[in-house]
């Protein structure tokens, strides 16, 4: 039987940053086939492992061994203009830098993409290949990747670093953890590693516990008559000593707390009035339509997600919302209580040579979490995983998703109650994304996101706006999955007409100013809940204000009602206004 020879065979690799260990003795294989994600929390190492493969960074031991007379490709996770004459990556684009730098950074990667694919490598190492990238484009690729035995193509051998978890279920054959300087291999794609690795950590905590029992014993023993011990067997010495370092190993899950308060938020939001904009593109100098006479209404707690193709002004919407853009004509009204907080795609630029801690401390020393709970700053930088050592370190020296993760940090510190997040997934890791949709489906106050990531979308919002191109604003009332399969059937079902000669006319898609929207699933389940809590706010109300009325006298008992029942009060009122708000899309739409 003949021996195959991997892609590419690791041992032994060990890569330290100053007093950092990244990872210690690691060692895998790639063979021909194999579609790998390495997945690990922020500055781990995940970049870092993928420039050593390519010969752009030094390790401190170990071997690599790629197979001779391979063909291999390297798309860097962060795109510029030396990436066009990257010798490792072997990109030979007819784009000089000038004209590179006017696309927008989805096409910049699409381009580069394209570039990588076209010269049909034997081996793909990927850092973050779907940021940036519009949905359709990530969906094509997802597809493109997995579909290529079925087109009679030979398989791509992929090594990867990416968090999109349904481009991670759809793609990858195995998944590479690093952990505690630790690389685990599954066999599986990303829902079969989260269940493993979920027993792996079970049975690494069941071992540590069987041996701290021991350990008790052992202890016990070495501890009686030293003079005795000498002469014991040398080897359960020995294994005392081994059994101890076991003993007092601890799995840590640290996730990112996001106990950040949401400031009030009155009953009017935003209101876009025949907002009209055409933007000059810098790269063709085309005249492109970004809205026209687009009209909309924000509502209390509403979650909107924005799609569309790169190049149809999703940015630039955010960006007029803002104001960083002018609008040609019309106006945005915003309501008095309004408090923005903006996560731009680009990220903040930090002054790499200010320390962490300083950062945060020049926005404010004391952070307010609400319910009396307030926070330093170097307490509130912990909650998002920087280690009092870590705050004292420069700019720097973090990661690109702890940049992201401190930029974050930065945004909801603020205690906004209009978030605005431009591509907030990109460069954060799984668990940091796992805990911010937590948070903002709990959030109180309003939410617009762009984003790439479906499983991101499909969990926090509850409508979308689609940008088709030229001012053309759909508003959808689901997620993008249901968007997705939505359109699926109406191409299928437009397809069909077509081929029986049935189909006389194709309608255009209907914009937001030409339709009414919907109560979506969200808003359904938060009609029900306030149909319930109205009565009980009510009740509340009406034994607070016979307390009040003479039912208490003493002083302190007083003050503590009077101070409830305005809260109940404006509960209440908010309460109904919103139930009003969501009951009159219900009737509209006859779902009431």
């Amino acid at each position: 039987m003949a021996v195959v020879t991997p892609y590419l065979l690791v041992e032994g690799l060990t890569k330290s940053v100053g007093s950092k260990v990244l990872f210690s003795n690691i060692s895998f294989a790639v063979n021909k086939g194999q579609r790998i994600a390495l997945v690990a929390r922020n500055g781990i190492g995940k970049s870092t492992l993928l420039d050593i493969l390519m010969g752009k960074t030094d390790y401190d031991s170990g071997k690599i061994t790629w197979r001779k007379d391979l063909k291999v490709k390297y798309l860097p996770q962060h795109v510029s203009v030396n990436s066009l004459g990257d010798a490792a990556s072997g990109y030979s684009l007819e784009v000089k830098g000038e004209e590179f730098l006017k696309l927008s950074g989805g096409q910049q990667k699409k381009l580069l993409l394209q570039q990588v694919l076209d010269d049909e490598p034997d081996m793909l190492l990927l850092d973050e290949p779907t940021n940036h990238l519009d949905l359709d484009t990530v969906v094509w690729l997802e597809e493109y990747i997995s579909n290529r035995t079925t087109r009679g193509e030979k398989p791509l051998t992929i090594l990867m670093v990416t968090h999109d978890r349904y481009f991670l279920d759809s793609v990858c054959t195995d998944i590479f953890e690093l952990d505690e300087h630790t690389l685990y291999a599954y066999h599986g794609n990303y829902t079969y590693y989260i269940e493993k690795r979920a027993e792996r950590i079970e049975t690494q905590n069941a071992e540590i516990e069987k041996a701290r029992n021991l350990y008790r014993t052992e202890l016990e023993w070495m501890r009686r008559m030293p003079q005795a011990r000498a002469h014991k067997a040398q080897y359960r010495i020995d294994n005392f000593y081994e059994l101890e370092k076991k003993a007092k190993l601890q799995h840590k899950e640290s996730d990112v707390r996001l106990a950040v308060k949401s400031g009030y938020i009155g009953n009017k939001i935003f209101e876009a009035k025949d907002v009209c904009k055409t933007y000059i593109s810098p790269s063709t100098g085309e005249e492109k339509i970004i809205l026209q006479h687009f009209n909309y209404v924000f509502s209390r707690y509403e979650k909107l997600g924005i799609i569309g193709k790169n190049g149809t002004g999703k940015s630039t919407f955010i960006k007029l919302l803002i104001g960083e853009v002018p609008l040609d004509s019309g106006q945005w009204d915003v309501g008095s209580t309004v408090k923005f907080g903006y996560y731009a795609q680009t990220g903040l630029k930090f002054d790499e040579e200010k320390k962490v801690i300083d950062i945060v401390r020049d926005i404010a020393e004391v952070v307010d979490l609400g319910n009396g709970q307030k926070m330093t700053a170097s307490q509130f930088l912990q909650m998002f995983l920087f280690s009092p050592a870590q705050q004292y370190d420069f700019v720097r020296k973090l990661s690109g998703g702890e940049k992201q993760r401190l930029h974050l940090c930065t945004v909801l510190m603020r205690s906004p109650n209009f978030l605005i997040l431009d591509e907030p997934t990109n460069d954060l890791d799984i668990p940091t994304l796992n805990v911010l949709e937590d948070y903002l489906t709990k959030f109180q106050g309003c939410l617009i996101v762009v984003s790439h990531d479906r499983y991101f979308m499909d969990k926090v919002v509850d409508h979308i706006f689609v940008f088709h191109g030229e001012g053309k604003v759909q508003d959808f009332p689901g997620n993008y999955t249901q968007y997705r399969l939505e359109a699926k059937a109406a191409s299928a079902s437009l397809e069909d007409a077509r081929k029986t000669g049935d189909c006389l006319e194709v309608k255009g898609t209907k914009t937001k100013t030409e339709q009414k929207r919907r109560l979506s699933f969200k808003e359904k389940r938060e009609l029900e809940e306030l149909e319930q809590q109205i009565p009980s706010l009510e009740a509340e109300k009406a034994t607070l204000e016979s307390l009040l009325s003479g039912g208490a006298t003493n002083p302190e008992e007083i003050a503590q009602a009077s101070a409830r029942y305005k809260e109940v009060q404006d509960a209440l009122d908010e309460a109904e206004m919103r139930w009003l708000e969501l009951s009159e899309i219900g009737w509209v739409r006859g779902e009431i």
